[in-house]
């Protein structure tokens, strides 16, 4: 740890050693967002034009970054994200990344699309987990996994909307990949040019478990796998393709099967955040899906301040979405958000260096918090307000002493 500490001293030197170890349609798929990558930058820009508002000499020499969520002391007012690549790109990468969050005390969000088993994942992750949802194309199918995860124990159930059509990834086409993996020469080439992803990713898939990477937390009736090879695919009209027929009344029956925390993912509109209460979920993720869906949708920090003054009584708010920054996180908190998830930052860790690279990410994270608030004058991230940070446009405020 003390040698990738020297080599990754942000998030960003993370990403530059995932993608000198990964693929290049690999790291693509990670890194890139849908059609142009517009609402991937307007992310950055929108949080990178949020200024932080300082206070001064204020006793911080104590400083405390944790969270209570749902009942539960977390170290960092952080969760660990779905990403469903973290088993391609690094051998049971789910489970480093589920150890990672534990040993920082955080929650972790394992993926539909994962590839280790959800009940390994729990027994050998430990710490607190949840399990996102998507909805294919055999919405009984969906449910029958449902309660394989209420079975396994997680805590929290995370219901993905924003997605009802297949993501118009152009990358990817272009890079010609698809999930589950297939082999092709251009694939063999790229795979032989990346040893290390090769031999230490691929081929201990091959030899311990006899096959490569596949879906093991997606319940396919035999009616359906023959027409579910091909994931990654706008053209395809197989299983693996979102439901489009979904409803809020959908999220009702699913909130009366299951009985622990309910999250939706994928709030953009404060209308849609009060239906999400009305439905009885405990929680919402503020999210414009890291780019990936919708490329001129608002942006998450643009949508996050209308969805507070709405709901912030009704739910807690989980707010992601291009954090890089412990102090991205601060402004998410100082914008209303409960608690900030985080997906590429430990994704870009663990495909650098497994768990101690995911472990390096929260680290980073930690640090950047704690110093952060240092300088804003705050010794406990309860303490964050909508005072501490600066809009585009906006001037300080006089205010009495306080």
């Amino acid at each position: 740890m003390k040698s990738l500490a020297r080599k990754a001293l942000n998030i960003d030197d993370l990403r530059k050693m995932a993608s000198h170890r990964l693929t290049k349609s690999l790291f693509d798929f990670c890194d890139k967002g849908s059609e142009d990558q517009i609402s991937m930058r307007d992310n950055r820009i929108a949080l990178d034009r949020i200024k932080l508002m300082p206070r001064v000499l204020r006793d911080v020499s104590r400083r405390d970054p944790s969270t209570t969520l749902f009942g539960k002391r977390h170290d960092l007012p952080l969760v660990i994200g779905p990403t469903g690549p973290a088993g391609f790109v690094w051998y049971r990468g789910e489970t480093a990344l589920a150890r990672a969050a534990a040993g920082a005390n955080i929650p972790f969000t394992l993926a539909s699309s994962s590839n280790t088993a959800m009940e390994k994942v729990m027994a050998n992750g430990g710490g607190t987990q949840w399990f996102q949802l998507y909805i294919w194309q055999d919405v009984e199918a969906a449910l029958l996994t449902v309660k394989r995860v209420l079975d396994a124990g997680f805590e929290a159930l995370v219901l993905t909307v924003d997605s009802p059509v297949y993501n118009n990834r152009e990358i990817d086409v272009r890079n010609d990949l698809s999930f589950p993996p297939r082999v092709t020469l251009r694939s063999a080439i790229d795979g032989i040019l990346h040893p290390h992803w090769l031999f230490g990713t691929i081929g201990r898939y091959i030899l311990d478990e006899g096959h490569l990477p596949k879906f093991t937390n997606v319940h396919i009736p035999e009616q359906h796998k023959s027409n579910a090879s091909n994931y990654v695919s706008a053209a395809s009209k197989g299983f693996f393709n979102r439901n489009d027929t979904l409803d809020w009344n959908f999220v009702r029956r699913l909130r009366d099967l299951w009985p622990r925390k309910l999250l939706i993912k994928g709030i953009l509109h404060p209308e849609d955040a009060l239906l999400a209460a009305d439905c009885g979920a405990d929680g919402i993720f503020v999210s414009n899906h890291a780019g990936n869906v919708n490329d001129t949708a608002i942006t998450t920090w643009d949508a996050l301040p209308a969805i507070v003054d709405a709901v912030s009584n009704q739910l807690t708010i989980i707010a992601d979405t291009g954090v890089r920054r412990g102090s991205d996180v601060l402004k998410a908190l100082a914008l209303g958000a409960d608690l900030v998830a985080i997906g590429r930052a430990t994704l870009y860790g663990v495909a650098a260096a497994g768990e101690m690279g995911a472990a390096r990410a929260l680290e980073i994270f930690d640090a950047e918090i704690c110093r952060t608030m240092a300088v804003m004058g705050l010794s406990d991230v309860s303490s964050i307000t909508r005072d501490h940070i600066r809009l585009p446009g906006e001037l300080p405020v006089s205010g009495s002493v306080k």
